[in-house]
């Protein structure tokens, strides 16, 4: 019933001035179960009837959201639901499957405006995991006991204390932190740090640094990472530590992609031609792996100018915002670079790839599902700027959001990997 339905909503012709021959009528329709606001977007919207617009100046202007539930359609109104849905459906056959019989998306907490990262999760600890980044030089993380009701967010120490974690993943007992925090200010009594990986026992707090210089060099401010099931550590180092005013050393190499060998010490550059590699995911058999470059949100790049603290007039609507996909070669090397996804709204922030293969990406206001090869099936949308997200509790089956003002948590079947 489902494709008849829609064959016949295509063959639709939309009147009048609305036009043109062949626009999708109605855009839009709720679907799903009832226990959350869910819409299905038929066939992509790929024709709109006019007039249509979305304002591709919104963000870095105006300082508001630019996505695709903007666009402003006045011609068809059942695109009205799209602004509010919990979930949006693009696949049905595919998606309404993800969605369970009881999907949740639910608003936990009311947060500052800051960026919100490295959600990660300790499955014997039962405790969610993140960070807050802030120049001015906050160095607790934050917890939540998911065993405890009603739920509350409390500061977490490590020993000792790192500066602006970025990223963070789950493994073999340990969490390992993305920091992009290098400096010798923030810290009483003074002490310095430098941005790199960091290993923290989630028991004890202890934390020990793993790699911050590549032959001398300062890492730029590692941003998001994986481990492999060798042990080996992939992570995307960009330049945003200097561009949000995280570190006093402007970028001393190009940004890139990098595998650490924890038992060698040894780092190679696996990566080195997105403008700003940041999010990173691995495919469940290790034979694929996922970059994000985020170059439209590039800045200057000068020691004596000074840290452009990410203003966003620094916003290029033109500039990358994709996802790549690469060949893993003998567990070491990338080869076959190829695009597989623009973002529809803003860029590819944090990424994970789920149990079954699919891959997640925080883009602006929610998060994206797609499967592996780019396509899109799915969206989580949320009320604040998604920064990161991370699977959680006993199955696996809770995306925990953070971000820009708020932390959300959505309860799907679809679960993650376990890290």
């Amino acid at each position: 019933m489902r494709h008849a339905w829609l064959l016949l909503a295509l063959k639709v012709l939309s009147a009048g001035s609305a036009g043109p021959q062949g626009a999708i009528t109605p855009l839009a329709r709720a679907c799903g179960p009832s226990s959350a606001n869910v819409v299905c977007v038929n066939h992509y919207a790929s024709v709109m009837p006019y007039h249509f617009s979305r304002d591709a100046l919104a963000y870095n202007i105006k300082h508001v959201e630019d996505s695709f539930r903007t666009t402003t359609i006045p011609s068809d109104p059942s695109f009205d639901q799209v602004g509010d849905a919990d979930f949006l459906i693009f696949d049905e056959d595919r998606a309404l499957p993800l969605l369970g019989d009881n999907p949740r998306n639910d608003y936990l907490f009311s947060v500052s405006n800051r960026y919100h990262e490295a959600p990660v999760y300790a499955p014997k600890q039962n405790r969610l995991f993140f960070s807050q980044i802030t120049p001015s030089g906050f160095l607790p993380q934050y917890s939540v006991d998911l065993g405890k009701e009603p739920l509350t967010i409390s500061e977490y120490a490590t020993d000792p204390q790192i500066y602006a974690a970025n990223g963070a993943t789950f493994h073999d007992g340990y969490i390992y932190w993305a920091v992009s925090g290098g400096n010798d200010s923030i810290f009483d009594p003074p002490r310095e740090q430098r941005a790199g990986i960091y290993r923290t026992d989630p028991a004890s707090g202890a934390t020990t640094c793993l790699v911050n210089n590549y032959f001398g060099y300062y890492l730029n401010s590692p941003n998001d990472l994986i481990v492999d099931s060798k042990g080996d550590i992939w992570f995307t180092d960009p330049d945003y530590g200097w561009f949000s005013g995280l570190t006093d050393t402007a970028p001393q190499q190009s940004a890139a992609t990098w595998r650490f060998n924890p038992s060698t010490g040894a780092l190679n550059v696996v990566e080195q031609s997105l403008e700003l590699p940041n999010g990173i995911g691995l495919s469940p058999d290790e034979k694929t792996l996922y970059i994000s470059d985020t170059g439209s949100a590039a800045s200057t790049i000068v020691q004596r100018f000074g840290s452009q603290a990410a203003t966003f007039d620094n916003w290029n609507i033109t500039g990358a915002r994709s996802i790549y996909a690469f060949d893993v070669v003998e567990g070491t090397y990338l080869s076959g670079k190829r695009v597989i996804y623009k973002a529809q709204s803003l860029a590819p922030d944090g990424m994970k790839v789920a149990k079954n293969g699919y891959v997640l990406a925080a883009t602006g206001s929610g998060v994206d599902v797609l499967d592996g090869r780019g396509t899109y099936i799915m969206r989580i949308q949320t009320n604040f700027t998604v920064n990161q997200f991370a699977w959680a509790g006993a199955d696996y089956r809770q995306i925990w959001m953070t971000g820009v003002g708020g932390i959300a948590r959505a309860t799907l079947n679809l679960p993650g990997q376990g890290n």
